[in-house]
């Protein structure tokens, strides 16, 4: 089968590394790929100490560990982040980075452990079992099918809707510029914009900005490079070192920076679920899959989109091998207690510099491979030297809104749900969703059921049960 074999190096190509990555081919440099992958790294280092405090955040009421060491989930989040990367670069070879998904360890956290009691072994257990399904998915043909179904437009607004969630990302949790209030409106303005975090992130905006708008390659690079060395200078000699609890000197000692990292919670996970009885770990299970199953989707064809990777059907060509590589993430996340792997939309960073193959994800593995012993050194990125980018990132994927077809009320409703309810509700999954059963619904209600793909009526369905499951759970 076509999905187990790995790209055929290209006919065309300066050096061995470009004619197997299909640099030359893809209107790439070599340059641009390292650029392009440290852009995406810098972006989403963050997971290295986000990922700890959200699975270190719940004690479990019962097994062994009863919470997980900060220091082991960092270790195993760059283990798990920097293997699976690499698979992607060079199996798959495209410009996509995995981590430990946000949303789905809070619910590994929070619901799984925090509500309904499992233990740490056992809720890595649930991840390891959705990992393992989904991939089923993917060598039957299914995952794939379902993405060809999608009409381009809607491909479209999902892509457009990420990239208003990168935006919205990079102006709330990144900046905070944009906050969520104790009561009042849902967010608003931070009423408090004279602090040193919001001076360093309009700096490095101003910055980053210039060199975009200057055609500066490597610009979303550089961006982060100077606002982060800003932060230090201002964290030094404005905030007594007290700005950002990670900053470190301009010159660390050695001890600051390299630390051996432990990888005792790698294999620790349990497929003891009975006791939560048999529809009840069934049910969240599929709640995972479905969230793995098209947020993966959604950054996919939202990237591809942006670099131009997509074919003239708007199929990205190799789509399997990028399915199966996140898929099977999704289980080694579990297995390794770093909670569930999935394909990051700060990828959109590097694509954003011009990378196109595997080789920016070579680069991002081996960072976070790295990371498992520098990161202390990884943690000097302050989040505000990231939110520019994210903010420019949207920009980059908002411009393709003008190619959606308004005219149809079925595109344009659709559209519209799919790209706010993302940023909305926080998910790609549900905008997704959203998008998905407006379609459906509304072209039946037309009469042009003919024009709905039968896969989309078998998926809106679905979403339907998770969107009703979610309002009675």
């Amino acid at each position: 089968m076509a999905i187990w074999s790995p790209p055929r190096p290209s006919s065309t190509g300066a050096s061995p590394v470009d004619r197997y990555f299909h640099i030359t081919e893809r209107g790439s440099t070599v340059r641009t790929e390292l650029i392009a992958g440290a852009a995406t790294w810098l972006t989403m280092a963050y997971i290295l100490f986000v990922n700890p405090q959200i699975l270190g955040a719940v004690k479990a009421t019962s097994g062994t560990p009863s919470q997980l060491p900060f220091d082991q989930v960092l270790a195993v989040t760059a283990l798990v982040a920097g293997v699976i990367t690499l698979v992607m670069g060079l199996y798959a070879n495209f410009p996509f980075a995995l981590a430990a998904g946000l949303g789905l360890n809070g619910f590994v956290a929070f619901t799984l452990v925090g509500t309904f009691h499992l233990t740490w072994p056992e809720a890595m257990g649930v991840i390891v079992i959705e990992g393992l399904a989904i991939t089923f998915l993917v060598v039957t043909g299914f995952r794939e099918a379902v993405l060809n179904a999608i009409p381009m437009d809607l491909k479209r607004a999902i892509g457009v809707g990420i990239g208003l969630f990168i935006a919205f990302i990079g102006l709330t949790v990144n900046s905070g510029v944009v906050v969520h209030p104790a009561s009042g409106p849902i967010v608003t303005l931070n009423p408090d914009l004279t602090t040193l975090r919001i001076l360093t992130f309009v700096i490095g905006l101003a910055i980053t900005t210039a060199l975009v708008a200057r055609r500066v390659r490597g610009s979303l690079l550089f961006g982060i490079v100077l606002t982060t060395l800003i932060a230090i200078i201002i964290n030094q000699g404005f905030g007594h070192g007290k700005v950002w609890a990670n900053g470190i000197a301009i010159v660390p000692a050695l001890s600051d920076v390299v630390s051996r990292p432990h990888f005792d919670l790698v294999g620790k996970f349990s497929f003891n679920l009975f006791h939560i009885g048999v529809w009840t770990g069934l049910a969240l299970i599929i709640s995972v899959m479905l969230s793995d199953f098209f947020d993966t989707m959604g950054t996919v064809i939202g990237i591809s989109e942006q670099g131009g990777l997509l074919d003239k059907d708007g199929k990205l060509p190799g789509m399997n091998r990028v399915l199966l590589v996140d898929s099977l993430a999704a289980a080694a996340g579990g297995a390794a207690s770093a909670s569930s792997n999935t394909t990051y939309i700060e990828s959109a960073a590097g694509v954003a510099e011009g990378g196109r193959t595997g080789l920016v994800a070579v680069v991002v593995g081996v960072l976070f491979l790295l990371a498992t012993f520098l990161s202390r050194l990884a943690g000097v990125i302050p989040p505000e030297a990231t939110a520019p980018v994210l903010i420019i990132v949207g920009y980059y994927m908002m411009t393709i809104v003008k190619d959606i077809n308004w005219g149809d009320p079925a595109i344009g409703i659709a559209a519209l749900l799919t790209i706010v309810m993302q940023p909305f509700t926080f998910s790609i999954t549900n905008g997704v969703g959203a998008g998905f059963i407006a379609y459906t619904v509304i072209k039946l209600l037309q009469g042009k059921w003919r024009e709905v793909h039968p896969l989309m009526l078998v998926v809106s369905a679905i979403f339907g049960w998770y969107f009703w499951h979610g309002l009675i759970a």
